[in-house]
């Protein structure tokens, strides 16, 4: 029988409300709602326990700044 632990209960339920989070802010692309907000707020609940996660964002933080920084000039 698997043996759960605390740590690995923790790091399953954030995962899955993560993986919610994410699956709903991708159904708002198409559906009315601020899709932008939210993905990204699934991200930083996945990337409390997972380094992919962790460093998907930072990507698309440093992208969404230099997004900014080029309009500002244009």
């Amino acid at each position: 029988m698997v043996e759960w632990t605390l740590r690995n209960v923790k790091r399953l339920i954030i995962a899955v409300t993560g993986f919610i989070v994410m699956a709903v802010g991708i159904a708002m692309i198409v559906l009315p709602g601020p899709a932008v907000i939210v993905i990204p707020i699934g991200l930083g609940i996945l990337a409390t326990e997972f380094v992919w996660a962790r460093t998907f964002l930072k990507h698309a933080k440093e992208r969404m700044a230099r997004f900014r920084k080029k309009a500002e000039i244009s």
